[in-house]
């Protein structure tokens, strides 16, 4: 099987994991967590970078470190992983979609200012896939109406948008190490901004919001969400390669391009010129009338050569969690358009060249009626 992503772990990793471990730091304190938060924040050049235990907890907090609750709405692309709009919810707080670009599969800049209500807080673009939303538009909206830019990242380590890192240029912005990431710590994330009262806020409420004059007396809700030493120990070995992995992942995809770029019905990923997409899933779409057979029919038979796939994230209107409380029924075509024939190949750092072109070739017997 080709599984659909499998990870690198450094040498570093595992002698710092086991480091960690030697010297007993195994909980969520100790000089590993510091240390891969100054890593973290000199590798984006912000001020302040901060662990928790998850991708979704790094947008919950940020999310509460910008003041968002109860009665507040946050935009939010129609095309996103669930993580995105939950962790809204968990706010008390509305998310309120916008459909995406059809080329980027990012949140479309021009369809914003509609959804701006005066309830509206915060706009959250998703860098999908690895490839940055157009930010300079989205900025720029959120100044005139004087919302907070939450950007999430959590596909995106490495991506710049004009020659700046995503999860640089928000207020307040998220990040993910899941297993599946550029840099992992198997679970873990991190919220990263460069205000410092944003800062403070998000330390307090990822650490059950002791108070500041006596701890153990807490004055307000706040959440366990830290990272442990030896995740902070495995994202400190991960990070030193991250230029290495950019380079696997951008290899990667000019190899998918090379063996997949002529088949009819198969579109590709596209980089727009103010971009560095970093690839996080090599991601394409199916055109059933030209390929002659539909994504779900091409995926049932790309498993049945032992080749794994995943689907795209799906349209708002098809989640009952949001639809059974009235949100998101709305028709997005563009996202129902790339939901419905949408999937990424295995694109893992520990792919090989034989298993792209493995990959390449039975896509195009399948295609082809070969």
């Amino acid at each position: 099987m080709i599984p659909v992503n499998a990870p690198i772990i450094t040498q570093e990793s595992k002698m710092l994991i086991n480091r960690a471990l030697d010297e007993g730091w195994i909980s969520s304190a100790g000089p590993y967590i510091n240390d891969f938060e100054k890593e973290f924040a000199s590798y984006l050049g912000v001020k302040h970078a901060i662990t928790v235990n998850t991708g979704t907890a790094a947008l919950h907090i940020a999310l509460l470190a910008a003041g968002i609750g109860e009665g507040d709405e946050v935009i939010v692309p129609a095309f996103t992983m669930a993580a995105s709009w939950m962790a809204v919810m968990y706010t008390g707080a509305t998310p309120v979609f916008v459909d995406v670009e059809p080329d980027i599969y990012t949140i479309d800049p021009k369809l914003i200012e509609a959804a701006i209500t005066s309830k509206t807080k915060a706009i959250m673009p998703v860098h999908i896939y690895g490839h940055p939303a157009d930010m300079d538009p989205i900025v720029e909206i959120a100044k005139k109406h004087k919302l907070l830019v939450i950007e999430d990242a959590a596909e995106a380590h490495g991506a710049t948008y004009k020659g700046k890192l995503t999860g640089s240029l928000g207020d307040i912005n998220a990040f993910s190490f899941y297993a599946n990431k550029i840099i992992t710590t198997g679970e873990g994330g991190m919220v990263t901004t460069n205000s410092d009262e944003l800062a403070e806020v998000a330390i307090r409420m990822k650490d059950l919001a002791h108070s500041k004059g006596k701890r153990f007396i807490h004055d307000a809700l706040g959440y366990n969400y830290r990272m442990t030493s030896m995740q902070a120990a495995l994202g400190s070995g991960q990070l030193l390669h991250i230029s290495d992995f950019l380079s696997t992942k951008k290899h990667m995809a000019e190899l998918y391009k090379k063996g997949l770029e002529d088949i009819p019905g198969i579109t590709l990923p596209v980089t727009r010129d103010w971009a560095t997409h970093v690839y996080w899933m090599y991601a394409v779409l199916v055109d059933e009338q030209k390929c002659g057979i539909s994504k779900d029919e091409l995926r049932a038979k790309l498993l049945e050569k032992g080749i794994d796939t995943r689907d795209f994230f799906y349209a708002p209107n098809t989640q009952p969690a949001l639809t059974d409380k009235g949100l998101g029924r709305e028709s997005f075509p563009v996202t129902e358009h790339i939901a419905q024939n949408g999937f990424y190949l295995p694109s893992g750092l520990a792919i090989t060249d034989e298993q792209i072109e493995t990959v390449c070739a039975t896509m195009r017997s399948i295609c082809q009626g070969i």
